[in-house]
């Protein structure tokens, strides 16, 4: 049925009128019935409306520090208003727009390298016929996933020390002379970062993935082998196809995240030597809110962040919706 058809009904005499929206009074009368059907389901979001208004919402008001003077001996309605101030301040600040190029460093390097990797894990896991093997190989990539940053980062620490598993094996091969300590090298250090990140979250990030491939129809392999098609040939014409939407998802997320470089990784892992690499957006703000007490210029840097940061969903939104026939997945 066409658009045309479908928003219109016909009468006896063969005219057409359209069908209208239904008024305010019924369609709050179905609510509730519907709800009244399905009371025990329903229920259990009111739990996590609560939450999200008071920890989500409510705290909007606190943005407006942003545009004030705010110490810890003010209240959110006596701190003196400065307007745009702090805002002006961001866009002369030499350490701002380093930490700036060093999350859209890292940030990048994470979306070219660890947006892809795991599509191509869970391809692998789902190819893998032998089913014990498979689930050692899931438990295996999933596993860094459940281990916080303290640890793995103390692992690191470690691995990268002059006495660390690293230099033991860059000894051996003869690919360095002398030992030392990668991690005060601020050269290594996005690559450091961008690695471990994919390290703890690329057999996380298949789950999805597999999910998804799980559901498809397995007689399109079979059609697909009788035509003589290779597997590498199955995989590109029909198991990425199917995967189109969710990777579509994924990216736009992906990309609405790119200033936001993970605080705890950065909080273990940076160091006075490597600090004018590693200095994040997340990190400077901290450091800046928490640390030396501006609670007013850290607000006014997170909340340009988010302001960005919502540009970019919609924009990666629109590209992907236009790249899927129109078909949008937000």
């Amino acid at each position: 049925m066409s658009k045309t058809a479908a928003a219109v009904q016909s009468t006896g005499t063969g005219a057409v009128q359209p069908t209208g929206k239904k008024p305010m009074g019924q369609r709050i009368k179905e609510f509730f019935m519907d709800y009244k059907r399905q009371w025990e389901l329903q229920s259990m979001i009111i739990p996590g409306v609560i939450f999200m208004f008071i920890f989500c919402y409510i705290p909007i008001y606190g943005l407006t520090i942003a545009f004030k003077n705010y110490t810890v001996i003010d209240t959110l309605d006596s701190a003196p208003w400065v307007g745009l101030d702090n805002f002006k301040i961001i866009l002369s600040d030499k350490y701002f727009w380093d930490s700036v190029v060093n999350t859209l460093g890292i940030s990048f390097l994470k979306l070219a390298i660890g947006f892809v990797i795991p599509i191509i894990l869970a391809i692998m896991i789902y190819e893998v016929g032998m089913g014990r093997f498979k689930k050692f190989v899931q438990t295996v990539s999933y596993l860094p996933h459940f281990l916080s940053w303290i640890v793995l980062g103390g692992m690191l620490i470690t691995w990268f020390s002059t006495s660390g598993l690293f230099n033991e094996i860059l000894l051996a091969l003869g690919l360095i002379s002398q030992p030392q300590n990668i991690l005060l090298d601020p050269s290594k250090y996005w690559w450091i970062a961008t690695l471990s990140d994919i390290w703890k979250e690329a057999g996380w990030g298949t789950i999805l993935y597999l999910a998804i491939m799980a559901k498809i129809d397995p007689t399109y392999y079979e059609a697909a082998r009788i035509d003589g098609a290779s597997r590498l040939r199955q995989i590109w014409n029909i198991t990425l196809p199917n995967m189109k939407m969710i990777i579509s998802l994924n990216l736009i997320l992906t990309v609405s995240g790119l200033l936001g470089s993970n605080l705890d990784q950065t909080l273990v892992l940076m160091n006075s030597q490597n600090r004018e690499k590693a200095e994040v957006i997340n990190s400077y703000v901290y450091r800046m809110g928490m640390t030396q007490g501006d609670f007013s210029y850290a607000t006014a840097v997170g909340l340009g962040v988010s302001i960005i940061s919502v540009i970019l969903l919609v924009t990666a939104n629109k590209v992907t919706s236009k790249l899927n026939d129109n078909q949008s997945v937000l």
